[in-house]
């Protein structure tokens, strides 16, 4: 790990020593609220939740989970009705976070747009991915706490951004750890795999797991991968290797988490990497 991201580790779990969560008598949520979280809560069994356009899975005991964009805004609200019917509104105060952003100028235009043919096969890799991420199961395979799917060091962080030629591209959403090809993946956490694409145009060797209730890891650039769609994974299990397929410079596994659309920092998930790879 580089000094600079174990400077950004500090910074981003002392954020996390203060009580991040609130409870009265209808919700208790306890979680990291903050751009690129996650929360867990309980409401009454039977209640109903509405989070950032999601209707939000209550198990039989109460327990649900929510996601934090990369960008969410301060002033959300979640929005509980009880079993009675009664509405409660609770604003989330997401705390914000400032991200590394690089300006490179001067680049030549076909460098910084894609032509026609290949935007349309981006768009129409990107729908398949958007389907996979709809996912809504009502299961909580990410019980199963979490662990790093490969380890190295870190190369690239969530939210990061380029700026080429004045037109903001699209945030990295991903931690990237570098490490030799053929290296093994490994799950981060139980789940089921929803989507396997051998050569995506951005992300080459794709890959996503389901972990319930809208909560998904996905892994980028990887040469092979062992699993297939519908089957059933348990943390630890190999699920390919490290590659350097699609738009990458060099053999990495870029991994990434969401709660549905919702880009959420796979290190608030997992912790710091080890110091033993």
């Amino acid at each position: 790990m580089t000094r600079s991201t174990a400077r950004i580790f500090c910074v981003i779990f002392a954020l996390l020593i203060p009580a991040t969560g609130f409870a009265d008598q209808t919700l208790s949520l306890d979680g990291t609220l903050i751009q690129g979280g996650f929360a867990k809560g309980t409401v009454p069994p039977g209640s109903q939740i509405r989070y950032d356009d999601h209707d939000v899975i209550v198990g039989p005991d109460g327990r649900f989970l929510i996601g934090f964009h990369r960008d969410e805004p301060a002033d959300t609200v979640l929005t509980v009705i009880l079993p009675d019917g009664k509405e409660q509104r609770y604003p989330m105060n997401v705390q914000s976070r400032e991200y590394d952003i690089q300006r490179l100028d001067g680049l030549p235009e076909d460098k910084v747009t894609p032509p026609q043919d290949v935007l349309d096969r981006i768009a129409a890799e990107s729908a398949k991915v958007r389907a996979a991420r709809a996912h809504n199961s009502p299961e909580t395979w990410y019980d199963s706490g979490w662990i790093w799917p490969a380890k190295g060091p870190i190369t690239g962080i969530f939210g990061s951004q380029r700026i080429l030629n004045g037109e903001p591209r699209q945030p990295h959403y991903g931690v990237d750890v570098a490490a030799p090809e053929g290296s093994p993946v490994i799950a981060p956490a139980d789940g089921i795999v929803t989507l396997v694409e051998p050569d995506l145009y951005f992300s080459g060797g794709t890959l996503m797991i389901d972990h319930g209730r809208g909560l998904a890891s996905t892994f980028l650039h990887m040469k092979s991968i062992s699993v297939s769609v519908g089957q059933k994974i348990k943390q630890g299990d190999t699920i390919g290797t490290v590659g350097a397929t699609g738009r990458a410079t060099g053999p990495h596994l870029d991994w990434r988490i969401n709660w549905f659309e919702n880009r959420l920092d796979a290190t608030l998930f997992v912790g710091p990497m080890p110091k033993d790879f």
